[in-house]
């Protein structure tokens, strides 16, 4: 019964040992870097935490002021990234829409500005012809 006791003592003192120094995590460290990658990373075996608070979001026009009231809960370390990203989301989102709007404008401005120009640019040659002539006159 003594050896096994003693034998019991040298296993944890030698599990204590390799734990907590840098072998026992430099082996941890090899076999966790084997794992198979996930799709947005390594996968560690956890689920994503879910939501307990509800998720802050912008209006689908969206103000400067709008922005200025956005108030995120604080997490351990700082902000709740979850809802971070989702009104930096949101923010992309309606920009690149804007962008868009604004360039299709752009477009259509510069399209309607081309024959308007060509109409000009007669006019303005004429009235030039016109102009000698009537100084002519005087």
């Amino acid at each position: 019964m003594s050896f096994f006791l003693v034998f019991l003592a040298i296993v944890l003192i030698g599990a204590t040992v390799l734990i907590g120094t840098d072998l026992g995590a430099g082996m941890l460290r090899r076999k966790r870097g084997r794992a198979p990658l996930a799709r947005d990373g390594f996968n560690d075996g956890f689920d994503e935490p879910v939501a307990s608070l509800p998720p802050v979001l912008l209006p689908d026009d969206a103000k400067p002021a709008d922005v200025d009231h956005v108030r995120f809960a604080l997490g351990l370390r700082g902000y709740r990234m979850d809802q971070v990203d989702q009104v930096l989301d949101d923010l992309r989102d309606q920009l690149a829409a804007r962008n868009a709007e604004i360039e299709s404008l752009r477009q259509q401005l510069s399209a309607r500005a081309e024959p308007l120009a060509a109409v000009e640019q007669p006019a303005a040659q004429l009235a030039r012809a016109e102009q000698p002539a009537a100084e002519d006159r005087t």
